[in-house]
C-alpha cells in the first residue's frame, strides 16, 4: 500500500464567501463528487504550507494572506486498496479572481457558508468533513 500525503484548502474571500471548483471530466472521470476546493498530493521534502502555496498557484493562479489554519485530518482509503491518503485541510483567505488551469479545473463558484455546506455533488471526503462539523468548529473557536 502506498501512503500519499495530500493539502486541501478551504478558501474564503473578503464577502466571506467560499471558492468551489468544478473538476474537469476529462482529468476526473467518473470522480465521486464534482465540486472540490483547492489543493493535491504533496511533493516530498518540501513542507506543507509550501505544497499549499504551490498548488493554490497552480489550480488557480493565486497565493492566500494571512496564516493558514489547520482544520481537519483524514485519512482517506480509497476503493481500490492501493493507497492510504493522509489528507490535511486548512481554511485559506484569498483575494482576486481564480484564473482556473483548465486541465484541472474547469469552473469556479464563490457560494456563500450556507451554500457552501449544502452544495449538490461536493466532493466525498470534502462532504465527510463538512458533516463532522469541521468548518463550524473552526468558527466557534474564533
Amino acid at each position: 500500500m502506498e501512503l500519499q500525503v495530500g493539502v486541501k484548502a478551504i478558501a474564503r474571500n473578503k464577502e466571506g464567501k467560499y471558492l468551489l471548483l468544478h473538476r474537469s471530466a476529462k482529468k476526473y472521470p467518473g470522480t465521486n463528487g464534482t465540486w472540490d476546493i483547492v489543493g493535491g498530493r504533496i511533493n516530498a521534502g518540501t513542507s506543507l504550507l509550501e505544497n499549499l502555496i504551490r498548488e493554490i498557484s497552480e489550480e488557480i493562479g493565486l497565493a492566500y494572506s494571512g496564516t493558514p489554519h489547520l482544520i481537519a485530518v483524514q485519512d482517506i482509503f480509497p476503493k481500490s486498496g492501493d493507497r492510504h491518503v493522509v489528507r490535511l485541510t486548512y481554511i485559506i483567505d484569498l483575494h482576486g479572481t481564480p484564473k482556473l488551469d483548465m486541465e484541472e479545473n474547469d469552473d469556479f463558484r464563490w457560494v456563500s457558508k450556507e451554500e457552501f455546506l449544502k452544495w449538490p455533488d461536493l466532493d466525498w471526503y470534502l462532504k465527510e468533513l463538512l458533516q463532522g462539523g469541521a468548518l463550524e468548529k473552526y468558527f466557534e473557536s474564533q
